[in-house]
């Protein structure tokens, strides 16, 4: 393996985790992957926010908090000889050793035997047509992936020996190499506002976005539902007198609704029931993806909910090469307290017209650019409590929120 290694250097405060009575769990992390001190190269810069919002307890999101950052400098650690070289095409397999997989040919021989694996094609000139060519960018976005599905893996076997309670959503940002990677799991948010225009940088997953992946699991593993529960979608519960009717449903496969005649066994719970923000898995959690919550059960009951709740994150990639940035573009990441009262759009307005009113050199103005924002979520306290300038409620939940230039003296752009 090469020796170059994934390095980083600190770049000044320039993010913003601001929030009255935020809980401990919602911390922000930079991932500084060094060099080995006897390694004599420079590395690549590697740049790394976390965000981590727990319930039901905060020992994930803190393990997470922790953790997640290094199994994903690990990973990119594994891999570092293959970010190096960028305009050679990845390697199918690799040795193991890590090296790209090649073997040699003999002279006046066809074929010869690797022998690592006496059984491989060794001839070069043998090709499989079908090979598909794999992108470094999807290979990073693999190694964020299998990070989250590794951190919640270790959140398990810890829970054994230490207490590690409740679950938590868990959305990150990676620069590298001049990309910016946004891994979500779970309903916090983040957005890109660019020269006013905004930029969603990932989706919320609650039962209501992810129905039909769970529907098609209890429909494909019916022992889940413990006997009380349903894959059916119903706009209502169902009355045992209307045994026989007609009422709309929806299954996995549909978007739209149909009708169809109620039998005993629609009468069970729904897998999915509530609308918007009250939506929840088997009457219980609100969210679909995130980390934890292993050992969580619907209420007075032996069910385990966990397998219906997904680690994996959606990955979504920004190049920043593409564009120029301004002092005003900004990476935006809060938890779903801000985007359950502010829209992208409120956000973006909220941001621009706070940063135009700044020296573009001040150091802290993305720090009270993301104050201004918490507070604003937050709302003024009435006697009718806590109300947004349109005397909408303002958000009765913990709020943490960064505001991370694009752009600057030590922004994400800048390598140093």
């Amino acid at each position: 393996m090469s020796g170059l290694l994934l390095a980083s250097q600190p770049p000044p405060l320039l993010y913003s985790p601001c929030s009255p009575s935020v809980p401990p769990v919602n911390e922000l992390h930079h991932c500084f992957v060094c060099p080995s001190s006897s390694s004599p190269v420079r590395g690549i810069p590697l740049q790394y926010w976390g965000m981590f919002d727990g319930h039901a307890g905060s020992g994930c999101a803190i393990m997470a908090s922790k953790l997640l950052h290094r199994l994903i400098r690990d990973r990119l650690e594994d891999i570092a000889h293959l970010l190096e070289n960028t305009s050679a095409a990845l390697p199918i397999c690799l040795a193991k050793n890590g090296s790209p997989y090649q073997v040699a040919v003999k002279k006046g021989a066809n074929a010869t035997q690797d022998p690592e694996d006496p059984d491989a094609i060794s001839d070069p000139s043998i090709r499989f047509h079908m090979e598909k060519a794999v992108s470094l960018e999807s290979l990073i976005m693999g190694v964020i992936e299998n990070a989250f599905k590794q951190m919640d893996e270790l959140i398990e076997k810890e829970k054994m020996s230490y207490t590690i309670s409740g679950g938590c959503c868990a959305l990150a940002a990676i620069h590298l190499m001049g990309k910016l990677y946004v891994a979500n799991a779970g309903d916090s948010r983040a957005i890109i506002i660019r020269n006013g225009e905004v930029i969603p940088m990932s989706n919320e997953f609650t039962p209501e976005s992810e129905r039909q992946r769970l529907q098609h699991l209890g429909f494909l593993r019916p022992e889940l539902l413990g006997n009380e529960f349903t894959p059916m979608e119903f706009p209502r519960r169902i009355q045992y007198r209307e045994l026989g009717r007609k009422m709309l449903f929806r299954d996995h496969t549909m978007n739209g609704w149909a009708y169809k005649t109620i039998v005993e066994d629609d009468l069970k719970f729904p897998l999915i029931y509530g609308e918007g923000k009250k939506a929840r898995v088997m009457a219980t959690i609100g969210v679909t993806r995130g980390l934890g919550d292993h050992d969580l059960k619907v209420y007075n009951s032996n069910i385990y909910i966990k397998p219906f709740l997904s680690c994996c994150p959606e990955v979504i990639v920004y190049d920043m090469s593409e564009y120029e940035h301004g002092p005003d573009d900004v990476l935006v990441m809060g938890t779903d307290g801000l985007w359950d009262v502010t829209t992208d759009r409120e956000v973006a307005d909220t941001v621009s017209g706070f940063l135009s009113c700044c020296e573009p050199t001040d150091p802290v103005r993305y720090t009270l650019a993301a104050q201004d924002l918490l507070m604003r979520s937050r709302g003024v306290l009435k006697e009718r409590g806590w109300r947004l300038p349109n005397e909408r409620l303002g958000s009765g939940d913990d709020i943490t929120c960064y505001v991370i230039p694009l752009a600057g003296p030590a922004g994400p752009e800048t390598e140093t």
